[in-house]
């Protein structure tokens, strides 16, 4: 089970520092153009606030459970990464439905799944 949640806490380390990164640096028009159309729903402060997020919940992820200390903060990171998930569940929903773009439901599916590593790993590690 230990080397299961290491693979998620890994994974999901690699999307959202790549996530964070991404959103911290582009500019709204470039997130669009790239395909982070959640970015079009919320001002570029709060989309930078998101990826604050995502980037000290990935050194959550790793860091409390490789050294020991605190390990209880990598399944509160997890936990705060699945409310980042529904955040962006309902922009992209929010997009499909009011905005009739169905190609948004494919990313709705894209953060489900990062929801469901996300709760796995907080279970597995609280």
């Amino acid at each position: 089970m230990n080397a299961a949640l290491w693979t998620g806490q890994i994974f999901l380390a690699l999307i959202f520092a790549l996530s964070g990164v991404l959103k911290s640096t582009m500019s709204r028009q470039r997130m669009l153009e790239t395909g982070q159309t959640g970015a079009a729903a919320y001002p570029v402060p709060v989309v930078r606030f998101a990826a604050i997020c995502e980037l000290i919940a990935v050194l959550g992820l790793i860091l409390p459970q490789l050294t020991g200390i605190a390990p209880a903060l990598t399944g509160w990171a997890a936990v705060g990464l699945v409310v980042v998930m529904i955040g962006a569940m309902a922009s992209h929903g929010r997009l499909a439905i009011v905005q009739h773009k169905p190609a948004e439901w494919r990313n709705v599916g894209v953060n489900v799944a990062l929801a469901a590593v996300c709760v796995f790993v907080a279970v597995g590690r609280l």
